[in-house]
C-alpha cells in the first residue's frame, strides 16, 4: 500500500508537510517491511529522536503536485467599494423635502408666498379643535422652517426629519377621512412623511454637515431615538392640545 503526498513546498496544517517540504511531495511506503533501527515494530516515527524514519520515502517529481494557482473557489469579481450614488440620492431627497418645508414655514411664520402668517394659521388650528393655537402655530411654523433648513444642510438630520415627520403625522390624522387622493386626501402628506421617514433612518449621506458625527456613524440607533422623540411630540400635540 502507498499513499501520495501532493502538498506544496510550503508548510501547511498537515503534520507531514513541513517535514517533507524540501522534497516537494512523494510516496510513503509504510508496509514494505522497513523497521526502525533497534526495533521489531513497524513505526515511521521515532519517539526517542522525535523524527520520522525516511528510509522508505521516495520523492516524486514536482509535476505531480496539484496546482495551487487554479483555485475554483477564487472570486475574481471586483470587490464591493464605496460609490457616490447613495450620497447624491440622499442629497436630492434632503434638498427637495427640506425645501418644501422651508417654503411652508415661511408661509406660516412670515406670511410669504400667499401664506396665512401666524395669526391666520392660529385661527385655522382653532377651527380644527386645537387649544393654545397661537403657541402651536409658532411651534409648527418654526419646526417646518428650521427643520427644512437643517435637512437641506444635512445638520442634525435625525432630529430635523423626526420633527417634520411629527408635523405630517398630525396632518394625516386630521385629513385621513378625506380619502387618499387630493385635493382633500392625504396623498401629498403621505409622500412627505415617507420621505422624512427615509431621511430619518438612511441619514444625510456624505454630502452633509453631519458627516462623520456620532449620529452619522450610528444611523439606526440615532433614527430610533429621534423617532421616539418625534412620536412623543406628535402624540402630545394631538391628544393634549386638541
Amino acid at each position: 500500500m502507498a499513499t501520495h503526498d501532493k502538498g506544496s513546498a510550503s508548510s501547511s496544517a498537515f503534520s507531514d508537510d513541513s517535514f517533507y517540504s524540501s522534497s516537494g511531495g512523494g510516496v510513503h511506503h509504510f508496509d514494505d517491511g522497513t523497521t526502525r533501527a533497534g526495533s521489531d515494530v513497524l513505526s515511521p516515527y521515532d519517539s526517542t529522536t522525535k523524527s520520522f524514519d525516511t528510509t522508505a520515502y521516495t520523492p516524486l517529481d514536482k509535476s505531480t503536485e496539484d496546482s495551487r494557482d487554479a483555485d475554483p473557489f477564487d472570486d475574481e469579481r471586483r470587490k464591493f467599494g464605496w460609490t457616490a450614488g447613495p450620497d447624491i440620492g440622499l442629497l436630492g431627497l434632503r434638498a427637495v423635502l427640506g425645501g418644501i418645508f422651508v417654503l411652508h414655514g415661511l408661509q406660516k411664520v412670515f406670511g410669504l408666498f400667499g401664506g396665512p402668517g401666524i395669526n391666520g394659521f392660529a385661527q385655522s388650528l382653532e377651527k380644527m379643535g386645537y387649544r393654545e393655537s397661537v403657541v402651536l402655530a409658532w411651534v409648527t411654523g418654526i419646526t417646518e422652517l428650521a427643520g427644512g433648513a437643517l435637512l437641506v444642510l444635512g445638520l442634525f438630520t435625525p432630529l430635523a426629519a423626526a420633527g417634520l415627520l411629527a408635523v405630517m403625522a398630525n396632518v394625516i390624522a386630521l385629513q385621513y377621512k378625506g380619502g387618499f387622493f387630493g385635493p382633500n386626501g392625504v396623498e401629498l402628506e403621505l409622500a412627505l412623511a415617507g420621505m422624512a421617514f427615509a431621511a430619518l433612518f438612511a441619514g444625510p449621506g456624505r454630502a452633509a454637515l453631519d458627516y462623520n458625527r456620532s449620529w452619522f456613524r450610528h444611523p439606526l440607533a440615532a433614527g430610533f431615538i429621534a423617532l421616539l422623540i418625534g412620536a412623543g411630540g406628535a402624540a402630545v400635540t394631538y391628544f393634549v392640545f386638541r
